[in-house]
């Protein structure tokens, strides 16, 4: 009998056609992300109504500044899709990294929608989007460090801080807390959460340093007028998130 032909394997070391429509995927879902805000203006947060509880000012929200970052996270994740697409496409270490950030970017696409709606849905899905970056920054290879590993870093590290505020904006929208128990809550598990990722995923100080800038700014925002407990749990936090970050 005439023996078939070989398939046609990928090339040594890379992973096929699978891992090349994932990159056209990560490369759709970080320009659908970008586009968000374009899609739904002006949006600055949750809208103190939104809860059954108003949140007017509440001690967990960061000051308003902090949220410049999202700018820097959309163009970086679009260099991160583009490399990842055009130079790293049948990578077998940065494939392993596409799907949950795949997962992520989709539901972010959708989140600010989401979010003029429904605050508490919002709340989860922010938890989706957070768990599928932590996911994509562990699995992510620490070569291509400026084009691979460091916006998912600090994309996962905005997430971190954001989907804690996010819980605490909830505890005291639906009534559970207080404002100022559930900034007490929600700071130091984001604390938590962050010193234990930084840990395991030391060659990626973005990560923990995105913490930091996010908890400077609840300092900020609690300085003054804000809730003075609530500042120095911000500053403890910070020092914890910065002695990890030493161990790099």
């Amino acid at each position: 009998m005439p023996e078939r032909p070989a398939p046609d394997l990928p090339p040594a070391g890379g992973a096929g056609d699978g891992a090349r429509m994932k990159a056209v995927l990560v490369l759709a879902g970080a320009v659908a992300f970008a586009a968000g805000p374009l899609m739904v203006r002006d949006f600055s947060g949750f809208e103190a109504g939104q809860f059954p509880v108003p949140q007017d000012r509440p001690p967990v929200q960061p000051a308003g500044y902090a949220f410049g970052i999202w700018g820097l996270i959309y163009v970086w994740l679009l260099v991160h899709a583009g490399f990842g697409l055009f130079a790293r496409a049948e990578a077998r270490d940065w494939d392993a990294a596409r799907a949950p950030l795949i997962v992520s970017l989709a539901v972010g696409a959708a989140w600010l929608g989401v979010a003029r709606i429904s605050p508490l849905w919002a709340t989860v899905l922010i938890w989706v989007m957070l768990a599928g970056a932590l996911l994509a920054l562990v699995r992510m290879p620490a070569r291509d460090r400026w084009t691979g590993q460091a916006p998912v870093a600090i994309y996962a590290g905005w997430l971190t801080a954001a989907a804690w505020v996010a819980v605490g904006l909830a505890l005291a929208g639906f009534g559970l807390t207080g404002p100022l128990a559930a900034a007490l809550i929600a700071v130091p598990l984001a604390v938590a959460m962050a010193v234990i990722v930084q840990r395991m995923r030391p060659q990626a100080p973005e990560y923990g340093l995105t913490v930091i800038w996010a908890l400077v700014a609840v300092v900020v925002a609690n300085i003054g007028a804000g809730s003075a407990v609530v500042a120095v749990a911000g500053v403890v936090g910070i020092v914890a998130v910065g002695l990890a970050l030493r161990r790099v």
